[in-house]
């Protein structure tokens, strides 16, 4: 959703016959692309919080939601715990076949999350402590992240590993500069 601070942004990945929503908005345009590159398998809610309009969807699809997936059985994907702990859970998804991430939260690239030249950055929240164990050892050619355009290509990987080498560094600028991010 562009128009928003946030600008929270849905994925829809597919093989070419299923099709997986990820943390979706209720946008019927954006349902309707969806659809149309194939058949709805599943819903995934990625982050504990944030459930966006994950159940009203996979309702009004008539598939399952899974939240915070641990096994992803039946589906190309490899899930990644991000962040668990009593205040924020978060998983993100690997599709090794396509090098693509999805990151629900703990990084993004709209103007809330400060993002570094690269294109991405990490959570305010996390900043002290990026997920860089977690996350630092994927490349991906298909960075997809819940808020912000998602970054394709050779600089997907740089702005992943940006984002987590600088998120200390960065921390006093973006705190000083999160204000201005709501306008």
């Amino acid at each position: 959703m562009e128009d928003e601070a946030m600008a929270r942004a849905s994925h829809a990945l597919t093989d070419g016959e299923r099709v997986w929503l990820v943390d979706p908005v209720d946008d019927e345009a954006a349902i309707e692309r969806a659809l149309s590159l194939g058949k709805p398998e599943v819903v995934f809610q990625l982050l504990d919080r944030h459930k966006r309009d994950c159940q009203q969807v996979a309702d009004r699809l008539g598939v399952k939601l899974v939240v915070l997936p641990l096994e992803l059985r039946g589906t190309p994907f490899e899930a990644i715990e991000v962040v668990e702990n009593p205040i924020w859970k978060e998983r993100a998804l690997w599709w090794k076949k396509t090098k693509t991430l999805v990151v629900a939260e703990a990084v993004g690239a709209s103007k809330m999350f400060r993002p570094t030249e690269a294109g991405a950055g990490v959570h305010i929240g996390l900043r002290v402590t990026p997920p860089r164990k977690q996350l630092g050892t994927y490349n991906p050619r298909h960075l997809l992240m819940g808020h912000g355009d998602p970054i394709n290509g050779d600089q997907a990987t740089v702005a992943l590993q940006d984002a987590l080498d600088k998120s200390r560094k960065d921390l006093p600028s973006a705190l000083f500069l999160m204000p201005r991010a709501f306008r």
